[in-house]
Parts: structure tokens; C-alpha cells; sequence
């Protein structure tokens, strides 16, 4: 075992856990689900079965990630935001075969308490701000926030709010890392 989990977090017969992932107080790994390398589990999160995080996922403390979830490598999970996988619940009914999957490309970043709606996916390297509803597709690299979450700009691969010249063209101010926006979306070019 290369993995450390917390004395008081439960890891399920049949979940796998990649090496150097550490899973923190209470939180539970279920069985059938998939964790890479290096990732880091905070408190009191639940993974479900059929869940798949890639390498250096960062989950914060208060996170559930339902069925149907798959986070690429690179992906941060802010404190306490939520996944959703049904998209109309009821105690009563039964919808374990209406689940609707949701993709978190590498790089991309969910910040504190916001909620993806189910059968949304998020793009590399996009940013959805603190407290955002994310009810549809997110581009890669676009900025969110809001309820319902609304674009605002674009981030580098960094994070930092990209500011295009007329031509189109924007440098990452901590990488000079070079982008381009081309019919509303954006590419690294450098």
C-alpha cells in the first residue's frame, strides 16, 4: 500500500487508490470507484461508486462526488461545492438509471460551494468561481460565476485572467505562456 488513509476515513473493499494519495479524516471511498496518483482527499468527502479521479486531483474538505463523475488529471475541488447526478430527484422514485454523467477536464478548477448540475461538463483549464450553478457546458479556459453561472473572461493554464489585444492574443502573466482567441474560444499557441 503507497497510499495513506486517515484512521477514521473508510476505504471500501474494491476502490482503487493510486500511489501517494492521501485520504483525510471521515471521509469514505466507495467501492468501484477509481483514484489516481498523488491526489488529496480532504475531510469528510464521499466518493461513490464509478467514480473516477485522475492523477493529482485535489478534493477539499465537505466534497460529495457522485456516480457518473470522472475529474481528469490536474482537477481542484473547492471546499465544499457539490456534484449533482439526477436531474429531477424524488425520495419516492427511483432513478439509478438516470444518472447523467458529468466530465472535469484536466486542469480545471471548481471553487468553494458551487454546484454542477448533472450532464454538465467543464472544460480544461476552466475556472468556475466561488458559489457559482453551473446548468450548462463550460469551455475550456472560460471564467464563471454566478447563479446561473455566466462567463466573465478567460484564464491561463495558471489562472490568471487572460486580457486580449485586438488581434487576439493574450501572454499568462506569471508563465508568458501565449493565447489565442479565435470565434469565442481559446487555445495555448506557446
Amino acid at each position: 500500500m503507497n497510499y495513506f488513509v486517515h484512521s477514521s476515513a473508510i476505504a471500501d473493499e474494491g476502490c482503487e487508490i493510486g500511489d501517494g494519495t492521501k485520504v483525510w479524516h471521515f471521509s469514505h471511498i466507495m467501492s468501484g470507484c477509481i483514484i489516481g496518483k498523488n491526489c488529496n482527499i480532504g475531510q469528510n468527502v464521499v466518493i461513490s461508486p464509478q467514480v473516477t479521479l485522475g492523477n493529482n486531483v485535489k478534493v477539499q474538505n465537505n466534497v460529495s462526488i457522485y456516480t457518473g463523475v470522472i475529474c481528469e488529471d490536474d482537477v481542484f475541488l473547492g471546499p465544499s461545492m457539490v456534484f449533482t447526478n439526477v436531474i429531477n430527484p424524488r425520495s419516492a422514485v427511483v432513478r439509478k438509471n438516470e444518472y447523467r454523467s458529468t466530465l472535469v477536464k484536466k486542469g480545471a478548477s471548481i471553487g468553494a460551494n458551487a454546484t454542477i448540475v448533472c450532464g454538465h461538463n467543464i472544460g480544461e483549464y476552466a475556472f468556475v468561481g466561488a458559489g457559482a450553478v453551473i446548468t450548462k457546458e463550460v469551455k475550456p479556459y472560460a471564467l464563471v460565476v454566478g447563479n446561473p453561472a455566466r462567463q466573465i473572461g478567460w484564464v491561463s493554464e495558471y489562472g490568471h485572467r487572460l486580457h486580449f489585444d485586438e488581434e487576439g492574443y493574450a501572454i499568462c502573466p506569471e508563465t508568458k505562456q501565449r493565447y489565442q482567441l479565435i470565434n469565442n474560444s481559446v487555445i495555448r499557441i506557446a
